[in-house]
C-alpha cells in the first residue's frame, strides 16, 4: 500500500480528513450535516452565492433537516460553505451531489457533472478521494468523470481515488436517519473501493461493496425503476376499477393483508421528485445504445405522466354533473409538494395539473403550508403564491383538488366547507361517505 493511500486512510480514520460536498441542495446539505455531526469538518461548495450566504448564516433553507443541529454545527465552525471553487484543493474527500436532469428530449443532461468535473480538475491534488453520488446512467463515472479527472496528470487508483455511491435520501421518511440507510459503494479500482468503504463506514452503519462503478450506478436505477413500474401498475388499476365502480383503496388494503408475495403501492395524481419521474429514462436512453427495448419502463412512464390529465378529466366530469363548466371556474389545488410534509416541488404532478386547468380556462389557486411560492422552473412557467385557507375561501371555489396529502390538513373540515372535493390520495375515506361532493380520482 502506497504512502498516499496510507496517509489518506489514516486521516479518514482519525477524522482529520476535511470533507468537501459539491452541491448544497436536497442531497448535499443533509449529507454535509451527517458527516459534520459524526466528527468531520465539512466544507460545502455551491455556485449560488446567495445560498452559500444563507448556509453560513445558519439560515436552513431545507425544511426536513434538524434546524437546531444545523445552526449548532455552523456556529461551531464544523460546517461551512463557499462559492470559491479554488478551495477544492483543501478537502481530502470530495463528494459530488449535483443535479442530473433530463433535457427536453428526455435524454440525460450531464452538464452539471461535466462542469463540476472540469472545475474540479483545475484544483485537484494528490491524495484525494472523489465520490460521485448524483443519480445517473451506468458508465457515467467511468466514461464522463474519469477522463476529465485524468487531465490532472495524477494516476487514478494510486494518486487520486474515484468511486460512486448513490444517494438514498427519502424526504419525509422519519423511519430512517441518513446514517441508518445502507450505503452502496463501488470504486474504479479495488484500492478506490477500499478507501471509499473506509470513508463511508465512518458514518454509515452498513456498507455494501459492489464489484464496479457501473454496478453501483445501476443499483440506484433499479431501486427507482422498481418503484416507478409498481406505481404505474397501481395507477392503471385505479383507472380500471374506477370504471368498474370499485374502490382501489379498499382493494389495496385487502391485498396487503397477505403476509407474503405482495407489497402495497398506492396510486396518486402522478410522480414527483427528482428521482422516480426522471431516473428510469436514464436507463431507457442507455439501453438504446445496446439496441434493447425497455418496454416495461417506457409503458410505466406513459401511465404515470398521464395521471394529471386523468385527474383533470375526473374533475371536469364531476363539475359537469353539477352543471358547472370548467372554463371560467375557480379551482383550488391543495398541496404542490411532490409528497406529504416536505418543501420540495420538483417534478410535482400538481404543477402539471394546474397548467392543464388554466389551459382549459379555469382560474387556479393553490395552498401549501410548505411552499409559499411557485416560481418558473424547468417543468413549469407558473408563478403563484399560496393562498390562505378559511371556511369562506373554500366555499368560493367550484372544486378543491387534494393533490398532496399533507398531515396538517383537516380533511373533514375541508370537505365540510367545500362545494366539491376531488381526492387523489384516498384521504377522504370515511368522511361523509356517499356524498356526491367527494370524487376520488
Amino acid at each position: 500500500m502506497s504512502d498516499i493511500t496510507t496517509q489518506l486512510i489514516e486521516r479518514i480514520k482519525s477524522q482529520k480528513a476535511l470533507v468537501g460536498i459539491i452541491g448544497l441542495g436536497y442531497v448535499g446539505l443533509p449529507l454535509a450535516m451527517e458527516f459534520s455531526r459524526f466528527g468531520f469538518m465539512v466544507l460545502g461548495f455551491d455556485i449560488n452565492q446567495k445560498l452559500v450566504e444563507r448556509f453560513n448564516s445558519a439560515d436552513c433553507y431545507i425544511h426536513r433537516v434538524d434546524r437546531k443541529l444545523f445552526a449548532q454545527l455552523v456556529r461551531e465552525n464544523r460546517l461551512s460553505a463557499t462559492a470559491d471553487m479554488s478551495r477544492l484543493a483543501e478537502p481530502d474527500v470530495i463528494i459530488i451531489c449535483v443535479p442530473t436532469p433530463l433535457n427536453k428530449n428526455r435524454e440525460p443532461d450531464m452538464t452539471f457533472i461535466v462542469n463540476t468535473s472540469e472545475t474540479l480538475v483545475k484544483y485537484l491534488r494528490s491524495g484525494q478521494l472523489i465520490a460521485l453520488e448524483s443519480t445517473t446512467y451506468p458508465g457515467t463515472t467511468r466514461d464522463v468523470v474519469k477522463p476529465i479527472l485524468e487531465k490532472s496528470g495524477f494516476s487514478l487508483g494510486k494518486e487520486l481515488f474515484l468511486a460512486y455511491s448513490p444517494e438514498r435520501v427519502d424526504p419525509g421518511n422519519n423511519d430512517f436517519q441518513l446514517f441508518q440507510i445502507p450505503k452502496v459503494v463501488g470504486g474504479l479500482t479495488k484500492n478506490c473501493t477500499r478507501i471509499a468503504e473506509i470513508f463511508y463506514r465512518s458514518v454509515f452503519q452498513t456498507i455494501f461493496k459492489v464489484s464496479s462503478l457501473e454496478t453501483a450506478e445501476m443499483s440506484k436505477l433499479l431501486e427507482n425503476i422498481y418503484r416507478a413500474v409498481n406505481i404505474a401498475l397501481v395507477n392503471e388499476m385505479k383507472m380500471l376499477v374506477d370504471r368498474m365502480g370499485l374502490d382501489i383503496w379498499e382493494i389495496i388494503s385487502a391485498a396487503a393483508t397477505k403476509p407474503f408475495g405482495y407489497k402495497p403501492f398506492y396510486p396518486g395524481p402522478g410522480l414527483g421528485g427528482h428521482c422516480i419521474p426522471i431516473d428510469p429514462f436514464y436507463l431507457t436512453w442507455k439501453a438504446r445504445q445496446f439496441e434493447f427495448p425497455t418496454r416495461f419502463i417506457e409503458l410505466a412512464g406513459e401511465i404515470n405522466t398521464s395521471m394529471p390529465d386523468y385527474v383533470v378529466n375526473k374533475t371536469m366530469e364531476a363539475m359537469n354533473r353539477r352543471r358547472v363548466c370548467l372554463n371560467g371556474s375557480r379551482i383550488l389545488v391543495l398541496g404542490v409538494a411532490y409528497k406529504p410534509d416536505i418543501d420540495d416541488m420538483r417534478e410535482s404532478p400538481a404543477l402539471r395539473i394546474m397548467e392543464i386547468l388554466e389551459r382549459d380556462g379555469a382560474k387556479v389557486d393553490y395552498n401549501d403550508p410548505y411552499i409559499p411560492k411557485v416560481s418558473e422552473q424547468r417543468q413549469t412557467k407558473l408563478r403563484k403564491e399560496s393562498v390562505p385557507l378559511s371556511e369562506q375561501a373554500l366555499k368560493q371555489y367550484d372544486a378543491v383538488i387534494i393533490v398532496t396529502n399533507h398531515s396538517s390538513y383537516d380533511y373533514q373540515w375541508i370537505v365540510k366547507n367545500s362545494q366539491l372535493v376531488v381526492d387523489t390520495r384516498g384521504v377522504t375515506k370515511g368522511i361523509d361517505e356517499g356524498s356526491e361532493k367527494i370524487v376520488r380520482a
